[in-house]
């Protein structure tokens, strides 16, 4: 697409962001007590959001012009955090991490795909180069230390001479023995016709009747396709098959990857030019317009001087630079407005004195207050009942960018700047502001000088040092500043005399930093749940979609680890736990997570820690060592696999050596030191987390997801993107729904093993002449053991006994989460008590 497209994008994208800023700012102001609609309101605005959030993250990543893009950043991550927002909202209103849109969806005339929350591709782009050469010294490390396993070429065992002659007579025997073989079929088939042909006699031919009956099959035959080839275009047109050449890539897609690769370049090429034009203005700008600016800062100053002298007698007292020096006196004000500033407040001092008599008058006013205040007690209460949306911490910036659109490009005529340039006149206004700051800097010392002098020369003034301000009980207060950093001394940096390149050349040697798999969010296939919202309705929670793990995955893990924007004043997640059986994608989606935005892998599993740093001293050391590299290469993930194993209740005779508790004290601790700057997130899997303590378990872990087996819908499309990823061909006589069915009850691992296990590379060329069945995958599946639905309620049981899970577990008995917040703090106390 041009750019007058993405343009035109962008503009109905900020009227439709207006448009909801302005009825977000009406529905903050009235009080709700309806959960059912505060829901409808929260998921609407939630869903609004994100179709602007996709259209806003298009148009950044296509347009060119430089100015614009730095505008629509700062839009960007005002809308990502306000979904972070929203989402935060209507899991505390529902009590459940996972909510369901249908009749929303329909409404706004929506399909359930457009709910999928896109990762903005500058995550990766502005860091592309840093992350390359990452991991090219990861590498090379691994390398050098020999780390990367088992190679694939096995080695070559040397045989003995009479073995080997004997190998290749045995071969050769066998060969000669099939050739003799097939000879001695086709001498028995010659000899059977012949018999066949004297027990028959001989007929004579007769040409009509054999042309008849070659046309009889030739005709059957023909009609026979045209019929399969009727039946192909009805499914097509009925939209129940793909048109022919579906999955192949089409020459207008190719196209568009090119034009999107040369707008990429131009953009860099955009940004360059645009750095040093900020640079050059200003130093034009200095040259030819920092005297004048130097001498009306000056005039202006004297002027004040003059005035206040005039009307008060005696010269001002200067501002201070912290103060703001004299652009608190000057911003935005003309010399005859700063002059009935000096009148006002000589009034205002008259005030003050009148102020005083006063007193007895508002004593007693107050007294009159209380009184009527004590009054509307059950008004009050009606209000506090009331729900009310919490503050927004990214409107003000949204609404910020979107006034700057309004201003600037709204009703902006761009139809000269054809390459989509940079605008010269832009910069000029904003670095004059600069320029006028640091000019107004210097013009200050002066002028504080002139003014000395002026108090010396007409006043004979005599400037008596100012009098520092006696700190009460100095000594004692240095004693406990002391006595604090003495508490504080007691946390000893062991890393002090480290560099990074050593802490983390140390870390990937010991195998604590992982080189991350290239896998894609995208990758993580599953289908949005058709039956949530239905199955809510008669009291029963459903299991979550894959796709719904997959946007808690985004929400939680990648949108606030690539944006520090969004990770500072968005809700704060620290830690994230993957709950499921064995096989469903944690580990893939830990891999995801750090390859979408670039975050470095820690892995301090239980196993993995093993024999590693003992003792206490080197368990301290090798967290610090973490902490900070980590902190040093933000974004980063800090995976702990088989979490259960660090919070167990009885640790097993077998893994008592492994000590698998070694971090149970430990984690809390590091999660504290962790602050909202840090882009470093906790994430821990278990495929058993029955196993281990609650309480501390839930403790450390904030957010936590269960990722479930995949239902049908899910299933279907696994089956037919793993079967087309592994080079097989979907025909007619492969029933993929048939495939689905059977395969209730196992994961995404037993259906990725079972067709590499059929489609080998002797099966895959076999398909044109050999088309592939359900029966040859089913035949696969029936070796592995599934989940079963006892293992599933398992998981659900265990997830109800979770603080978030018990919460809506009262909620739902209860029917609002109001009674349920209640009872939940009740049995916190009576357990203190206890």
């Amino acid at each position: 697409m041009s750019s007058a497209m993405y343009n035109k994008m962008w503009h109905q994208t900020q009227d439709a962001l207006n448009s909801l800023l302005d009825k977000e700012s009406q529905r903050m102001k009235e009080p709700q007590r309806n959960q059912v609609l505060i829901f409808q309101m929260l998921a609407t605005f939630y869903i609004k959001y994100v179709q602007i959030f996709r259209s806003l993250e298009t148009v950044y990543d296509q347009m060119v012009h430089p100015q614009k893009r730095a505008l629509i950043r700062r839009i960007l991550d005002g809308v990502m955090g306000r979904i972070l927002e929203l989402k935060n909202e209507m899991v505390e209103l529902e009590l459940t991490e996972f909510h369901y849109f249908d009749d929303i969806l329909q409404n706004l005339k929506l399909a359930p795909q457009q709910l999928d929350i896109p990762i903005p591709k500058y995550f990766l782009k502005e860091k592309l180069e840093v992350i390359k050469g990452r991991e090219k010294i990861l590498a090379q490390i691994l390398a050098n230390a020999e780390l990367r396993g088992p190679r694939e070429k096995s080695s070559v065992k040397s045989l003995p001479l009479e073995q080997a002659v004997k190998t290749i007579q045995v071969a050769e025997r066998a060969r000669q023995g099939r050739l003799r073989a097939m000879l001695m079929k086709q001498i028995f088939l010659q000899e059977f016709r012949t018999r066949q042909a004297r027990l028959l006699g001989e007929k004579v031919a007769d040409t009509g009747v054999a042309a008849l009956r070659i046309q009889k099959v030739w005709r059957g035959f023909r009609q026979s396709k045209k019929t399969e080839r009727e039946r192909e275009e009805e499914m097509v047109f009925l939209g129940m098959n793909p048109p022919p050449l579906f999955n192949e890539v089409s020459a207008t897609i190719v196209q568009a990857e090119k034009v999107t690769y040369l707008r990429n370049e131009v953009q860099i090429k955009h940004e360059e030019d645009y750095r040093e034009a900020m640079v050059s203005i200003k130093d034009d700008l200095k040259l030819t317009e920092g005297l004048d600016i130097k001498e009306n800062l000056q005039d202006q100053i004297r002027h004040w001087f003059i005035e206040c002298r005039n009307l008060t007698g005696t010269f001002p007292d200067f501002p201070n630079a912290e103060e703001g020096g004299s652009a608190v006196l000057f911003s935005n004000k003309t010399p005859q407005q700063i002059i009935d500033d000096i009148i006002a407040s000589q009034e205002e001092e008259e005030k003050n004195k009148k102020k005083k008599k006063k007193k007895k008058e508002k004593k007693e006013k107050k007294a009159k207050k209380l009184k009527e205040k004590k009054e509307p007690k059950d008004k009050v209460k009606e209000d506090d009942e009331a729900w009310r949306m919490s503050p927004s911490v990214f409107l003000p910036a949204m609404e910020e960018g979107n006034n700057i659109y309004k201003d600037l490009w709204k009703n902006k005529d761009e139809s000269k700047n054809f390459p989509q340039d940079y605008d010269p006149e832009m910069i000029k206004e904003e670095k004059r502001k600069e320029l006028e700051l640091e000019i107004r800097e210097q013009v200050d010392e002066l002028m504080r000088q002139e003014l000395k002098n002026l108090k010396l020369a007409v006043n004979r003034e005599k400037e008596l040092p100012p009098k520092t301000p006696k700190k009460k009980g100095g000594k004692n207060k240095q004693k406990e500043k002391k006595g604090k950093k003495g508490k504080k001394g007691k946390f000893k940096d062991l890393t002090g005399d480290r560099t990074i390149e050593s802490l983390y050349q140390e870390l990937v040697q010991e195998g604590l930093l992982m080189q991350v798999l290239k896998v894609g969010l995208s990758d993580y296939i599953g289908e949005y749940s058709y039956l949530g919202t239905t199955l809510r309705r008669v009291s029963i929670e459903p299991m979550p979609s894959l796709l719904d793990v997959r946007q808690l995955v985004t929400l939680y893990g990648i949108l606030p680890l690539g944006s520090q924007a969004v990770h500072e004043k968005a809700p704060l997640v620290k830690s994230l736990l993957l709950a499921g059986p064995a096989g469903v994608g944690k580990k893939m989606l830990v891999h995801a997570i750090c390859s979408e935005t670039g975050a470095n892998l820690f892995n301090l599993s239980a196993a993995n820690i093993a024999g590693k740093y003992p003792g206490k001293g080197g368990l301290d050391l090798m967290l610090q060592m973490v902490l900070k590299v980590a902190r040093q290469l933000q974004p980063s993930v800090v995976w702990i696999g088989d979490t259960e194993k660090t919070f167990y209740r009885k640790v097993p005779s077998a893994e008592r050596t492994m000590e698998p508790k070694r971090l149970k004290k430990q984690l809390p601790k590091l999660l504290k030191l962790l602050k909202p700057s840090d882009r470093i997130l906790i994430v821990g899997t278990t495929r058993r987390p029955f196993d281990a303590d609650l309480q501390p378990f839930c403790r450390v872990y904030q957010k936590i997801i269960l990722v479930p087996r995949p239902d049908y819908a899910s299933r279907y499309v696994l089956w037919r993107h793993i079967i087309q990823r592994q080079g097989g061909v979907i025909t007619s006589t492969l029933n993929i729904s048939c495939l689905a069915k059977v395969a209730d009850g196992f994961t995404q691992g037993h259906i990725v093993q079972a067709v590499k296990g059929v489609l080998t590379e002797r099966r895959v060329r076999q398909q044109s002449q050999k088309p592939l069945v359900a029966l040859e995958f089913i035949a696969a599946l029936s070796r592995m053991d599934p989940v079963y639905q006892e293992e599933e309620d398992s998981f659900k049981n265990w997830y109800t006994k979770t603080p978030m899970g018990k919460k809506r577990a009262l909620a739902l008995m209860g029917g609002s989460a109001g009674k349920a917040k209640e009872k939940a703090k009740k049995e916190k106390k009576g357990k203190k008590k206890k």
